[in-house]
């Protein structure tokens, strides 16, 4: 018995470079995302000190909500107002209600400030806060 075979069952392959170039991206992009969240960490915030705080373990998708001694509140390297910040915290909770906030407060900053943001993430459903500290004496 002779088994024939067709021309183009031998010429068939899947093509992987479509599925690479996706891959790379994802790669470039997650390697950016992390910059600029390292950068939030470091913005110059003069955090007050605390003796119960935990070291918080780095999150890759929290968002970092910095607001500056005069009360500016600054998200990913752009100072935002009220309107905006709303704007950019529903679209956080759109994507994921769950998501960590650190909320760094400078510690000269009026308390009303931090209540400010505090209740802003509350209204659109985030929950999951965390107010940024060093530890006492630190």
């Amino acid at each position: 018995m002779k088994i024939r075979f067709d021309d183009d069952e031998k010429d068939a392959a899947i093509d992987l470079t479509p599925m690479i170039d996706v891959v790379f991206q994802l790669v470039v992009f997650f390697m950016l995302a992390t910059q600029f969240a390292e950068q939030e960490k470091e913005m110059d915030v003069d955090l007050p000190s605390s003796e119960a705080g935990q070291l918080a373990e780095k999150l890759p998708d929290e968002l970092i909500i910095n607001v500056l001694k005069d009360g500016k509140v600054i998200v990913d390297g752009n100072e935002l107002d009220d309107t905006a910040l709303r704007t950019t915290l529903t679209r956080v909770a759109e994507r994921d209600v769950k998501i960590p906030i650190n909320i760094r407060g400078d510690k000269d900053v009026r308390h009303e400030c931090i209540v400010s943001v505090m209740s802003a993430c509350g209204v659109v459903g985030l929950t999951n806060l965390q107010i940024g500290t060093i530890e006492e004496g630190g």
